[in-house]
């Protein structure tokens, strides 16, 4: 007689992909409408719409870290050094959030 090890090897914290792109997403949007609507006299030359690309340029960056950390955390269920993984998306986050803001601001509060 034979026994069988019926072991489930599911991730021990799995994160739904949404939950962290939603979440740099926000982080995002909170950055660049300190900047945005922190101003009081905006440059007649920018135009009257110029907070819009900002406010769509930063939070998809932010989006995009928060996807980042995302796989990353997938990465980590399968074997990938947990605390390598983390500090890795903080970083990766944090560059990518700062590229949208220049991104975002270039031709306006960025010169």
């Amino acid at each position: 007689m034979t026994t069988q090890d019926n072991f489930s090897t599911q991730p021990k914290h799995s994160v739904p992909l949404a939950m962290p792109v939603i979440i740099g997403a926000i982080i995002g949007l909170l950055a660049i409408s300190f900047f945005v609507f922190g101003v009081d006299h905006p440059n007649p030359a920018w135009g009257q719409y110029w907070q819009i690309r900002p406010l769509i340029i930063t939070p998809l960056a932010g989006a995009m870290g928060g996807l980042f950390y995302a796989f990353m955390d997938y990465q980590s269920s399968r074997g990938f050094n947990r605390t390598l993984a983390i500090l890795l998306s903080i970083v990766v986050f944090f560059i990518g959030l700062w590229l949208g803001i220049v991104l975002g601001l270039a031709g306006t509060m960025w010169n």
